[in-house]
């Protein structure tokens, strides 16, 4: 009998009514997509979302580790700092690999003031003479009341290098500046006839004349009731009231390297120039200093100085002789400096504490490198856990990507039987 050239329905008993294997053998080798059990793939899913939590919860704990560490870090880094200029350690970092390094002996007072009287028919230099005068000779003379002094001799330093730098940036005019207390003190040392011509019988032109220093040169003027004081606050318990200027710091919250502070803190001032120069109480250094260096950064070398010229914005000088007087203008060359600051002799401005402050700087430093190894073995932690997460999260990604694939993939129809053709 001829065989029906027609498939015959043949049915096999592993497969179910919708066409699909019922063999336990290969229900076994299953995942939970593949077995197409909801539950089994929201357990997994859920498994895998706690322990990203878990993670993510460890990274921000870690995160705030960091920054708490980061913040008290800076804090001891600012203190330290402060407390060395305090101090006047500059002078070791000026002896370390400065290209033209010059004698750190520096000098004194007396010499300051000769230098200032070579240039004989300067305002400076009848101002100093006058000055060196006492007794009824300079009472008598009104606007010399009024006058405080020279630039030059208003601020010492602890480092002849630093002196030369901060002498090089304002220049032999402003370092001959005659400095007075009031407006009316200013407009006192020169008059003018009806057609505006100086009159040289009075003011410096007449008292220079006098004393055989007649004054040929024009000179620089500083009315401190004409500048605009620092308003911010000082360094708390600094006998020399130094200004509490925010500090540089890269966006790692790090001081670039070489940083040694602000040259208005680096002016040592006589005590009777601290406090109430002016009649609404300002001193020197919130005045004066403040306007002549206003934010003027310092730093070991030029190659510091350059390396942080993103951060710099009011002007830098390095102790080798690098000058920036404001962004994206420079000083080069040769610095020929004819008149410098006096060096601070015998320290007459350090405070009874001074050893104390040793210690607390000896004390601040060994905590600082506490909380560097601190703040290292945090840093560490986050990063692992950083990565664990990571991990986690490209396994979350991919059972997803593995539920989706399975989720679209075409079903047999049901209630149907598979049928095996037969030739």
């Amino acid at each position: 009998m001829p065989i029906s050239p027609k498939a015959l329905g043949v049915h096999d008993p592993s497969l179910n009514q919708g066409g699909q294997i019922n063999s336990p053998i290969f229900a076994a080798n299953r995942d939970p997509i593949q077995n197409g059990s909801a539950e089994a793939v929201i357990c997994n899913s859920k498994k895998l979302e706690d322990a990203m939590q878990e993670f993510g919860l460890k990274i921000k704990h870690h995160e705030d580790n960091v920054k708490y560490l980061k913040a008290v870090k800076n804090e001891l880094d600012d203190s330290i700092l402060d407390i060395r200029v305090a101090l006047g350690t500059t002078k070791s970092a000026s002896e370390t690999g400065s290209e033209n390094k010059e004698s750190s002996n520096g000098q004194n007072e007396e010499e300051t003031i000769e230098q200032i009287l070579s240039f004989d028919k300067s305002a400076a230099a009848i101002c100093v003479q006058l000055q060196k005068r006492s007794g009824a000779q300079i009472t008598q003379i009104p606007f010399m009341k009024d006058i405080i002094g020279i630039v030059a001799l208003l601020g010492k330093v602890d480092d002849d290098n630093l002196s030369r730098s901060l002498s090089n940036y304002l220049g032999l005019e402003t370092m001959l500046g005659v400095v007075c207390k009031t407006r009316d003190g200013g407009k006192a040392l020169e008059t003018y006839d009806r057609e505006g011509r100086i009159n040289r019988s009075s003011g410096f032109h007449g008292l220079g004349a006098s004393i055989g220093r007649p004054l040929d040169d024009g000179y620089l003027v500083i009315c401190l009731e004409d500048l605009r004081p620092y308003a911010g606050k000082f360094i708390a318990d600094d006998p020399q009231r130094r200004l509490d200027i925010k500090k540089p710091r890269y966006l790692n919250e790090e001081t670039p390297p070489g940083f040694l502070g602000f040259a208005v803190n680096m002016i040592n001032i006589d005590t009777e120039n601290l406090y109430c120069v002016t009649s609404t109480g300002y001193g020197l250094r919130e005045t004066l200093f403040y306007r002549l260096f206003s934010r003027l950064q310092v730093y070991k070398t030029r190659a510091d100085m350059l390396q942080a010229l993103p951060l710099i914005a009011d002007g830098a000088i390095s102790l080798d002789g690098g000058i920036i007087k404001s962004s994206g203008i420079f000083r080069l060359g040769e610095r020929e400096v004819k008149i410098k600051f006096p060096m601070s002799s015998g320290r007459p401005n350090v405070p009874e504490n001074y050893y104390e402050s040793e210690i607390r700087l000896k004390e601040l430093q060994w905590k600082r490198a506490r909380f560097v190894d601190d703040l290292q073995r945090e840093q560490t932690l986050l990063d692992h856990a950083k990565f664990n997460f990571e991990i986690k999260k490209q396994d979350f990604v991919k059972f997803l990507a593995r539920s989706s694939s399975y989720a679209s993939a075409p079903q047999f129809p049901a209630g149907g039987e598979r049928s095996t053709p037969i030739s």
